[in-house]
């Protein structure tokens, strides 16, 4: 038995696929397309699968969401479908309810956040609803995992008994006459449960209906003559005059059903907040302080002693000591214990030592995305890249990337417009993920402690190159053209739960550790054995072992963007395995060169930088290409190899000369360094990419021209 889940994003629909599947879940791709598919098994019903639709305002093919549910709900016909709406936004999510009515398949009505509703002392009369609508309707809080079983038993039920109610009566007059010679016209091709679904599609004359019916020419005139009378006696087109209906029918039924307790406030707490937070001039400043307030505790005060801790007491004073205590007792060689002491466990504890800096960054992040407020900024910020030709659309997978890199590229799957969707992919992991984040904090404890602006700022940074690289790309014919539409439902604001929070940040702390032990781990083995021995394999002075050797060729290429010195080469090229990994690198490097320095390994980048070639190599981590894990889903997910190629050299060069014009200019202006050959490639590389930001979009005729 299959069981579909529909409804509006932000409805709670993947809220409830997670309660009613638990670990039972599976995740992959529809057919021939890139949106994701999410099915599991009913929790105490093997033989049950929930299907978890894509989140869709309409079946009308818009979007490529919108045709992945149509085509599944037509073609497979699930045995039942759970419509999940929510019940603090009737008005709206009854719109996909009405189309889902008319499919013929047994339907429950979910009225999901109805604690919210009793809350605030409103009543919905479930039982006149459910008429209203030809189906059963039922309530719950998904959050709070209320109901949400009974909703899946209800469902079951209804499609065990195959019971499907009447059609709601959405239409009226000359509609309602038009879609009954509808009907007449196409019975005899279509299933007789979907044939007033079918026949308000021909009316809105959908391309993709009338394409799958192959209707005779005459029969095709006949329908054309009653919409066309029906548009003359509407004066409105056919497809806005469905809409029209159905809003007016979704409006007098809400006054049927719904019982305010106060019914002159007309402002909610959720929208009195929001003429705060997505005010058109507040908004921006409150996201900056907001932001700049998460990076504070997390990386310049709380988090930083925390660390600090972790790092100078725990993976110091504490476990090196005790483990090469224990080694020596048992006779271990001089040089496996070093391996462990300083290799492994300077490494890979450098890189854990992290972890409080990026749980606390985890953890703020997830209280603002259970809250609603991230969907805010996802608002707000359509508002300012739609000025620039970029979307809203494409800064979701932007702030997915605040936690991994790959996430956030698979989460451009929902842009429909190839275009669009290719440059957010190139585009998206230049936020600071939580690997980037130990980077950032490094060089702020490092070269800048009293300053709380530099973390939040390289956020900010991330955020200003995203946008100018998106308007210097639309300005090219690769990716010109309007940006896609972006609509999306902002959930009322609520306070999160322990349970969800802990699980946001659970799962990304947890991936960052699994990393630290598996890939992190391996590298700083191997960092370990090419900075102990030479090519010979003897074991030698880390200035004359293979790393050394091969670092200084690297030398010479970074050294534009001030990083001279051999080690910092070397860790930039082990951070592309991961970016956490230069941390590593830099520790296991310093310990080599005196032991007694394991106190401060945090900080022996002092001895690799000057801080102007320390800001630069943060520059150059935070914007060049990612983890190999995310380059390879760039490949994967572009589609073609031009396009992963493009993507990943695009980044390089884009990180190589930020990073460049950063360290050259900083030092020219800042700390007295001579103007020369370096300063006058930045000037240039600086005009350039002006004239790439300010030159005139290509023109519409011209690129039709070119097709």
């Amino acid at each position: 038995m299959k069981i579909a889940l529909a409804g509006n994003p932000n409805s709670g629909k993947t809220t409830l696929f997670n309660a009613l599947t638990g670990s039972t879940q599976y995740v992959g791709n529809w057919p021939g397309v890139t949106v994701e598919k999410k099915d599991g098994k009913l929790k105490g019903h093997k033989d049950v699968t929930i299907q978890d639709l894509p989140g869709i305002y309409s079946l009308s093919p818009y979007t490529l969401e919108e045709v992945v549910t149509r085509r599944y709900l037509i073609n497979e016909t699930p045995d039942a479908i759970i419509n999940i709406i929510d019940g603090t936004n009737l008005e709206r999510n009854l719109y996909l309810t009405t189309q889902l009515a008319e499919l013929g398949i047994p339907m429950v009505l979910a009225v999901n956040m109805y604690d919210i509703i009793e809350k605030k002392g409103d009543k919905i009369d479930l039982d006149q609803l459910g008429q209203l609508f030809g189906c059963k309707a039922v309530t719950l809080s998904a959050l709070k995992n209320k109901g949400t079983q009974e909703v899946a038993e209800e469902a079951i039920k209804l499609a065990h008994n195959h019971k499907v109610s009447e059609h709601p009566h959405v239409f009226v007059g000359s509609v309602e006459h038009a879609l009954a010679h509808i009907e007449e016209s196409i019975e005899n091709k279509v299933d007789a449960s979907k044939l007033r679904w079918f026949a308000v599609k021909v009316f809105e004359r959908d391309e993709k209906v009338l394409a799958e019916l192959k209707l005779d020419q005459a029969v095709l005139n006949e329908i054309e003559g009653h919409i066309a009378d029906c548009e003359k006696e509407m004066d409105d087109d056919s497809e806005s005059i469905i809409t029209n209906q159905r809003y007016t029918f979704i409006k007098n039924s809400i006054n049927k059903v719904l019982t305010k307790k106060n019914p002159h406030q007309t402002l909610s707490t959720s929208d009195q907040i929001d003429k705060i937070v997505t005010n058109r001039f507040l908004a921006l400043p409150i996201f900056v302080l907001i932001m700049w307030l998460v990076y504070y505790i997390s990386v310049s005060t709380v988090g930083s002693w925390m660390t600090d801790w972790v790092n100078d007491v725990l993976f110091t004073e504490i476990i090196p000591p005790a483990v090469e205590t224990f080694l020596k007792s048992i006779g271990c060689a001089a040089p496996l214990i070093s391996l462990i002491k300083d290799g492994i466990i300077g490494g890979v504890g450098t890189v854990l030592g992290f972890v409080p800096q990026m749980a606390l960054i985890f953890l703020f992040l997830a209280i603002l995305e259970d809250s609603g407020y991230m969907a805010r900024i996802a608002f707000i910020m359509d508002r300012l890249l739609r000025k620039f030709g970029l979307s809203g659309k494409s800064f979701i997978p932007i702030l997915i990337g605040t936690g991994c890199g790959v996430p956030a590229v698979m989460g451009t799957r929902t842009i429909e417009n190839e275009a669009d969707r290719r440059m957010t992919i190139l585009l998206c992991t230049f936020i600071p993920c939580g690997a980037k984040t130990v980077i950032i904090g490094m060089i702020s404890s490092a070269f800048f402690p009293g300053n709380t602006w530099i973390a939040p700022a390289m956020y900010f940074l991330s955020i200003l190159v995203i946008i100018l690289s998106g308007i210097a790309l639309k300005k090219t014919r690769f990716f010109a053209g309007d940006p896609a539409p972006f609509v999306m439902e902002l959930p009322a604001y609520h306070l999160p739960t322990f349970k969800g929070v802990f699980i946001h940040v659970w799962e990304r702390a947890k991936a960052f550790m699994i990393k630290a032990g598996t890939i992190i781990f391996s590298i700083c083995i191997v960092v370990w054995l090419l900075s102990t021995f030479n090519f010979s394999f003897q074991m030698v002075d880390i200035e004359n072992s293979m790393l050394a050797s091969i670092g200084h060729v690297f030398a010479t290429l970074f050294a534009p963007v001030g990083i001279e010195n051999w080690k910092g080469s070397v860790a930039v090229i082990s951070a592309l395995a991961a970016k956490e990994q230069a941390v590593s690198t830099i520790s296991i490097l310093n310990h080599m060169g005196d032991a007694d320095s394991g106190a401060k390994a945090i900080h022996a980048m002092v001895n690799t930088f000057s801080a102007m070639g320390g800001f630069s190599f943060m520059i150059l981590n935070l914007f060049d290409p990612p983890c190999f894990a995310a380059i390879g889903t760039i490949m994967r997910e572009m589609g073609s190899k031009f396009w992963g190629w493009f993507a990943v050299l695009y980044q390089m060069v884009l990180g190589y000369v930020l990073a460049m014009i950063t360290y050259q200019l900083g030092s020219w202006l800042f700390y007295g360094a001579t103007f020369g050959l370096g300063q006058i490639l930045s000037i240039v590389c600086i005009l350039v990419m002006i004239y790439f930001i300010v030159r005139p979009a290509p023109k519409p005729e011209l690129k039709t021209q070119r097709a």
